[in-house]
C-alpha cells in the first residue's frame, strides 16, 4: 500500500481511501505524503485559526490528533486495512508554538509485534522546525471486529 499523495479535496467518486472524513475534514487534513509500507507517513495539516487560543497559538488537542492520526497511517501502512491501530498510550511534547499554517507530521513504527505496536512522530512546521514530538503505543485489533463492535454499540 504506497499513497504518495492524497489530495484532501478528493471527488466524491473516488476511492473509498481517497474520500476525506468528517474527522480529517475537522483536523484540516490537506494531504497525506508518501505513506510507506515499511510503517512511515507524512501528512500535511492546515491549521486554523479556529483551531487557536490566546495568542494565536493552535491548541494542544489539535497537536495532539496530528500527531496520532500520522501514527495510525504508519502503522495501517505496515500491517494493512484489515487491522485498525487503537491508541492505548500516547505521549506528546511540546517544543514550541505552533501558529496557523501548514504543518507536517512525520510518523514511524518503532518496533511492531503482532498485536502492538510502538511509534513515534514529530510535528514540523513549514520551516521544518519541530514543533512537538509524540510516542505512542498502539493495540492492533481486526478492523471487523471494531465494525461489529460498532455496529452492536448502535
Amino acid at each position: 500500500m504506497n499513497i504518495a499523495v492524497t489530495p484532501a479535496d478528493a471527488s466524491p467518486d473516488a476511492p473509498l481511501d481517497t474520500q476525506l472524513d468528517d474527522l480529517s475534514r475537522a483536523l484540516g487534513l490537506v494531504r497525506r505524503h508518501g505513506v510507506d509500507p515499511t510503517g512511515r507517513a507524512t501528512v500535511e495539516y492546515e491549521a486554523g485559526r479556529h483551531m487557536c487560543h490566546s495568542g494565536g497559538v493552535v491548541q494542544g488537542g489539535f497537536i495532539s490528533g496530528w500527531l496520532d492520526s500520522a501514527m495510525a497511517q504508519a502503522v495501517i501502512a505496515r500491517n494493512g486495512m484489515e487491522m485498525t491501530p487503537m491508541s492505548l498510550e500516547l505521549k506528546v511534547s511540546f517544543f514550541a508554538p505552533a501558529r496557523p499554517g501548514r504543518v507536517f507530521a512525520e510518523a514511524w513504527v518503532e518496533k511492531a509485534g503482532r498485536s502492538t505496536c510502538f511509534t513515534e512522530a514529530r510535528l514540523l512546521d513549514a520551516n521544518g522546525v519541530v514543533l512537538a514530538k509524540a510516542s505512542s503505543t498502539i493495540r492492533l485489533i481486526p478492523r471487523a471486529k471494531v465494525e461489529a463492535d460498532a455496529r452492536a454499540a448502535r
